[in-house]
């Protein structure tokens, strides 16, 4: 895994969800000495960090993060499907003769 480095911390985790990625930060000087961020998958522009005293912690919250992005793209993948399948239905209604 390649390690990057943000604002003074060394990346040492990824987990990708979809388009997202999810990292953690362990920086050992800084008050908070780790921190999960959410970027785009293959981009550096991390955001929305959120900050641990320890690796548990950190782990935790980054299994958590991920977890909500799986729960989001599976809620919209439910979304296409109700709306693809009348769809397919109504298709199907039209073949059939009329009694």
């Amino acid at each position: 895994m390649e390690k990057g480095i943000n604002a003074g911390y060394t990346i040492t985790d990824r987990l990708a969800v979809g388009n997202s990625e999810f990292v953690i930060g362990h920086n050992e000087s800084a008050p908070a000495k780790f921190v999960t961020w959410k970027c785009k998958k293959g981009e550096k522009d991390y955001y929305w960090g959120n900050y641990c005293n320890d690796r548990l912690t950190a782990l935790e919250d980054l299994c958590n993060r991920a977890l909500d992005e799986v729960h989001y793209l599976r809620s919209l993948q439910q979304e296409k499907d109700t709306v693809e399948k009348p769809a397919q239905q109504d298709r199907k209604k039209k073949h059939e003769p009329e009694r």
